[in-house]
């Protein structure tokens, strides 16, 4: 690969994740979701949603940063932990460090949805706020890593949370083996890019679509230029959808990207609001922007998706403000 990475996270690392994890992070279900007209009785199309909504944190973050976390040496868990997110990551590294003990501090953007800023403090972590950009957090967490000696959680660029994310394609496989398309939000790239590599290195043959608001695009246009593009905060920062404003793909993420999916592709506001009422309306999941845009993706671009008879889409997490929630299952679709 170009971009220097040694090794793609194999199978069998995979697999052992899942056993190490299985405490902290539960086996999440495939929910059928007949959406009309789309999935339903004789379309010969089958759409399952994997509810990662309904991890003990609300987000399929509870499988990276527990799988980080379950493999620290005594010494750094006396060290205390650090991270830099925008609010699921957040919540659960405070929630694995207080499995285990360990200090958890978390620097988030002032822009954060104050659910998530709320239930980080509720998990015991002590929050540091900074500005909106992503390079504002990470500069941020290494200046109080110099000063503490705190061990570092990535997000998303870093081979164990790979590894962990990576749990929840194996699990799509398992449950649903002749799965054609999955589909994953795509931001820093730690769900795509796990979820694709072992999607692919157990069924090869299915199609696996990275999503992401058109608003925050920096990760198409990286796929489609074969290079990292970084957008600037105050563009990624427009979309509802704060989990995915991420100003560019990790490296190590990319690697498995490029190695791994076979597009990606963006839907826009309107479209992300509408899939959260089909989502809520179908299966009764509460999704958050984030993570209905794979749902979005289904219901409005079918053109730019591979056929399928049997897609998985990842709802990555349930955690939306619940004004906002009022606003959009109330409001007219234009």
């Amino acid at each position: 690969m170009s971009s220097g990475i040694d090794q793609l996270v194999s199978i069998d690392v995979i697999r052992a994740a899942a056993q190490r994890i299985a405490p902290l992070a539960i086996r999440t279900p495939l929910l059928r979701a007949p959406f009309p007209g789309l999935a339903d009785h004789g379309s010969g199309r089958e759409i399952w949603l994997k509810a990662e909504s309904l991890q003990p944190v609300g987000a399929f973050k509870q499988r990276g940063a527990s799988n980080k976390i379950l493999q620290l040496t005594p010494d750094e868990i006396r060290r205390g932990v650090i991270t830099y997110s925008s609010g699921n990551h957040a919540q659960a590294v405070a929630y694995a460090a207080r499995a285990v003990g360990a200090k958890a501090v978390i620097v988030m953007p002032g822009n954060a949805p104050a659910i998530k800023r709320a239930a980080t403090l509720a998990l015991g972590a002590e929050v540091v706020d900074v500005g909106v950009a992503s390079s504002e957090r990470l500069a941020k967490a290494e200046e109080l890593v110099r000063a503490h000696g705190y061990v570092v959680i990535p997000p998303y660029d870093d081979e164990q949370i790979i590894a962990g994310q990576a749990t929840c394609g194996l699990e799509i496989v398992q449950d649903l083996p002749d799965v054609d398309l999955v589909l994953s939000p795509v931001s820093g790239g730690g769900l795509l890019s796990g979820v694709a590599a072992a999607v692919k290195q157990l069924r090869p043959q299915a199609k696996v679509i990275g999503v992401e608001p058109e608003l925050a695009a920096d990760t198409r246009e990286s796929f489609r230029s074969g290079k990292i593009v970084t957008w600037p905060a105050e563009m990624t920062s427009r979309t509802i959808a704060d989990g995915l404003r991420t100003q560019n793909v990790g490296e190590r993420n990319f690697a498995h990207i490029r190695a791994f999916v076979d597009d990606i592709v963006t839907v826009s506001e309107a479209e992300i609001r509408a899939a959260m009422r089909a989502i809520v309306a179908t299966t009764r999941l509460v999704p958050e922007p984030s993570g209905a845009v794979t749902t979005a993706a289904l219901l409005f671009h079918a053109a730019e998706l591979p056929a399928y008879r049997k897609a998985a889409a990842i709802v990555s997490g349930g955690n939306v403000d619940p004004v906002l929630l009022a606003q959009v299952l109330t409001e007219t679709a234009s």
